[in-house]
């Protein structure tokens, strides 16, 4: 691998300064898991040696993706990772992971394609009512709320809004979150075909010296 990439995807070389570039445009600092340094000199350099890692990965994601896209027939990007400021939403990095997270803030191909994996999710009506009867908590009436009602002690029917009135954001919470499986699935998947540069590897591989993961 010549010294001028950060990363081989499929062949296709990802340049250093794509990532430097990533880096540069303000991009959210990768937070815990991308590694957690001192500030000693030695430290803040191990810092900046995973936060270069960290972004190559979300580079990496995005190319993936975009080479996702073009075998799904999906619509081209008309961008390659924007590289304005962009925040990257708390509740996603701790749902999703700070990789996962500031891949799909920033890169519409990601968007795209975790977009066309969440129209394949096939939700079966017995899991929508399975999570609802499991979770009646979920589901009290604001009066049921103020009045310290128990969901799990046989409570009024008026005091838990019916299936049919929640059934379809119910079935949508589900599919989503069977979506963001398939994607962290389908990105295992594809980066086993990924070769990285010395310094570029991912933040959490535990080969190289700089090595520190948290979850």
């Amino acid at each position: 691998m010549t010294s001028d990439h950060a990363a081989r995807v499929r062949g296709e070389a990802i340049p250093r300064e794509r990532v430097a570039a990533f880096l540069s445009g303000g991009s959210a600092s990768p937070s815990r898991g991308a590694g957690n340094c001192a500030t000693s000199p030695n430290g803040a350099a191990r810092a900046d040696r995973q936060r270069q890692r960290w972004a190559t990965q979300v580079v990496i994601t995005d190319e993936l993706a975009r080479q996702a896209c073009a075998q799904r027939s999906l619509a081209p990007p008309d961008v390659v990772l924007p590289m304005r400021q962009l925040t990257v939403p708390e509740p996603d990095v701790a749902t999703l992971g700070s990789i996962i997270a500031a891949a799909l803030t920033h890169s519409p191909a990601a968007r795209a394609l975790l977009t066309d994996l969440e129209r394949e999710q096939d939700i079966p009506e017995s899991a929508v009512r399975d999570y609802y009867d499991r979770n009646r908590d979920r589901y009290l009436t604001p009066d049921a709320l103020r009045r310290g009602i128990d969901p799990y002690d046989e409570p009024a029917p008026t005091d838990i809004h019916p299936y049919r009135h929640v059934r379809h954001g119910i079935e949508s919470e589900l599919r989503q979150a069977a979506a963001h499986r398939a994607f962290f699935t389908w990105l295992d998947e594809a980066r086993a075909e990924v070769e990285y540069a010395e310094g570029y590897e991912h933040p959490g591989d535990p080969t190289h010296q700089d090595h520190e993961h948290h979850h």
